[in-house]
């Protein structure tokens, strides 16, 4: 069962018990906590969800330590804090102790204050390692749409990564800032935005130059043409796009529709290093070697193959974490090949091999093929250089 399946199966869970759910307490065990497990943390283990949390430098207020309700931690490291409230409250304001413990934890970069229904996430955007007034994301169980189940699988314990999720949180504020700017410039274009406008005429050519000071009256005049050439300009738009999107579908039977989301990780959980530092092996090294070797084979691109190391696996991309082609996870008990490849394409590319579909998290079709060595890889080339060759295409 994928990402989406398991966030609409919780949701309907949550709708059919959230009337009988009273008291905060409640609202931890039958709201909070089963989201946190579709979130990959297992709530039964005390070093991964910890319950009632107390760090050293917490101080005592009304006899009784300061604490946050779950401290989330990877590998030892605590990586989100969350705040909970009862389900009749609104998970707005957050008390004072979630800021001082994010404020206080260096490593911890998100922070959530939820009702059980809605999530809303921190961060440190505005100071660092100060915990923002304002959420940067949030999330309701009961009513979503596809972006928020994209942006909410950031999350996920699998692929929890604080710095993509510094650079996703920064992108959202300032997405949502620059739509509400651009929309209400194209609704009502106030006075200063026609003056660019007018001024900017010439420039597309000499015969459009308005002559003249552009005084008030020139403007009042110019301002319904402005109008009228935002709602040609947006439905000119709309028709192309509608065009690329029919032209996208006619070949969508030869090349397979590929995402740039950060990960494409499905129920694919490795031994990973009980130390919270990322360990790069000898042999992931050897690995990122011989792929980037037989990338270099390719007579159509020369996009310089780069090495990501994380907890979970190491991706090979090409200058950019969201341009991956590849994903290793190199553990003693099993090694795994991941690509963006259609299960019949890797397959063909590799008949030697074991090839498995993966129901993928974030919407990419995905296979994983399983090797027993890295000296496997020699015999994968035609399957690497087409999965740098299919990404390269693409920048």
């Amino acid at each position: 069962m994928g990402f989406s399946e398991d966030i609409a199966k919780l949701s309907e869970q949550v709708r059919k018990r959230v009337e009988q759910v009273v008291g905060e307490e409640a609202t931890k065990m039958a709201l909070i906590q089963p989201f946190l497990s579709v979130l990959g943390y297992d709530v039964y283990d005390p070093t991964e969800v910890m319950p009632e949390y107390v760090a050293d430098f917490a101080t005592k207020k009304a006899g009784q330590f300061e604490k946050v309700d779950y401290a989330l931690a990877i590998n030892g490291t605590i990586v989100m804090l969350v705040e909970a409230k009862d389900r009749v409250q609104k998970a707005e304001a957050h008390d004072g102790q979630l800021s001082r413990y994010f404020n206080g934890l260096l490593k911890t970069k998100v922070a959530i204050v939820t009702n059980g229904i809605e999530y809303r996430f921190f961060t440190d955007l505005r100071d660092k390692n100060h915990m923002d007034k304002e959420p940067f994301f949030g999330f309701n169980v009961l009513d979503y749409n596809s972006k928020e189940i994209e942006n909410l699988k950031f999350f996920h314990r699998n692929h929890f990564d604080a710095a993509v999720i510094s650079r996703q949180a920064e992108e959202m504020v300032y997405v949502k800032g620059m739509t509400q700017l651009v929309g209400n410039l194209l609704r009502s274009p106030s006075e200063d935005f026609v003056r660019f406008l007018v001024t900017e005429l010439g420039k597309v050519a000499l015969s459009y130059e308005v002559q003249g000071r552009i005084t008030g009256k020139v403007l009042e005049k110019f301002e319904p043409i402005v109008k009228k050439s935002i709602q040609s300009s947006l439905l000119e738009l709309m028709t192309r796009s509608l065009n690329q999107e029919m032209a996208q579908a006619a070949e969508i039977s030869k090349t397979p529709k590929l995402s740039e989301v950060e990960d494409v990780e499905e129920n694919l959980q490795e031994e990973e290093s009980e130390c919270s530092k990322i360990v790069t092996t000898e042999e992931e090294l050897k690995a990122f070697d011989k792929i980037k070797t037989i990338a270099e084979t390719s007579t159509h691109y020369k996009l310089e193959v780069k090495y990501k190391d994380t907890i979970s696996y190491s991706g090979l991309n090409l200058g950019k974490t969201t341009w991956w082609f590849l994903r290793l996870y190199l553990s003693a008990q099993k090694k795994i090949l991941v690509t963006r490849l259609f299960v019949d394409e890797a397959q063909s590319l590799t008949p030697d091999f074991q090839v498995h579909e993966v129901p993928s998290q974030l919407g990419d079709t995905a296979s994983k093929i399983m090797i027993s060595d890295i000296s496997d890889l020699d015999n994968l080339a035609p399957l690497i250089l087409r999965c740098y060759e299919l990404e390269a295409a693409k920048h």
